[in-house]
């Protein structure tokens, strides 16, 4: 890994930031790409602002690196900004949908995207055996502490889906994991490759407004968060093989007080197409 030279980049991204402040953002673009030469692997995100900024190609998703050092960074304070101060609920509804439904108990849970263990908490009495995976290693040390979790995995959700052999698990969870992603096929591919026929996938994903999204499948909004289409979300299970049990309207959480609509979905894993 090169050496970055911390004292540059600090000052390109600031200048970044204070641009796209005063609202020149020509010269905040400019900037911003300025920080990309001078730290390729992007920690600080430099991709999806310009892409929240409407210009650029629209990353497939948020670049390890950003994700790693965001959650890093906010681990300590996480459950408390989450929680306290916007509102974040999913994985309560998660729980509520399953007993509407009537679904569970359940054998063998993995928790995409764990962080401190919110969603593996709220559900732990109805599983046997709960595996977290999260790219943030202070993440992962705090739901470690929590003693919620069987088995902990610091890792990035895609490559660990690919890369799994475990036994299969028959409920997979994805709680404001979608929000870092644009593309969805790997993620779902290796859902159903990693779940039992008939297994659960459980994911929640925020959203814009049709005129915002304008027919694009996913698009970086203005809190540099992927919004995806239900019409993308819905179609990209489908031809991943699962079979929709129900797609609920949702608010995800609140930003500068305003809700962040979005949708919970619950799908069932049937036969994996062939043409993966």
């Amino acid at each position: 890994m090169a050496k970055i030279d911390e004292e540059a980049l600090a000052e390109a991204y600031n200048r970044a930031l204070a641009l796209e402040k005063a609202g020149d953002i020509d010269a905040a673009v400019k900037a911003y790409e300025e920080v990309l030469v001078i730290d390729p692997e992007d920690h600080g995100g430099a991709s999806v602002r310009i892409a929240s900024l409407g210009r650029g190609e629209t990353p497939p998703k948020a670049p390890d690196a950003y994700v790693e050092t965001l959650f890093d960074q906010h681990a300590e304070a996480f459950e408390d900004i989450l929680v306290e101060q916007l509102g974040y609920a999913v994985p309560v509804m998660v729980r509520q949908r399953l007993q509407a439904l009537d679904l569970g108990p359940f054998q063998r849970m993995l928790d995409l995207g764990c962080g401190t263990g919110l969603t593996g908490g709220t559900l732990r009495d109805m599983v046997e055996d709960i595996t977290g995976i999260d790219l943030s290693e202070n993440m992962v040390e705090i739901a470690h502490e929590k003693d919620l979790y069987d088995t902990l995995y610091v890792a990035e959700v895609e490559d660990f889906l690919e890369d799994n052999d475990d036994e299969p698990f028959d409920l997979i969870t994805a709680t404001d994991v979608l929000p870092y992603l644009g593309a969805l096929e790997p993620l779902f591919f290796g859902a159903a490759e990693n779940l039992v026929t008939g297994g659960l996938f459980i994911f929640s994903s925020e959203t814009l407004s049709d005129e915002v999204l304008a027919g694009r499948p996913y698009m970086v909004g203005p809190h540099q968060r992927f919004a995806h289409s239900k019409a993308y979300v819905l179609e990209r299970l489908a031809a991943t093989g699962f079979e929709l049990v129900e797609i609920t309207d949702i608010n995800v959480r609140m930003q500068d007080g305003q809700p962040s609509p979005g949708h919970l979905v619950i799908a069932r894993a049937g036969v994996i197409p062939s043409s993966h």
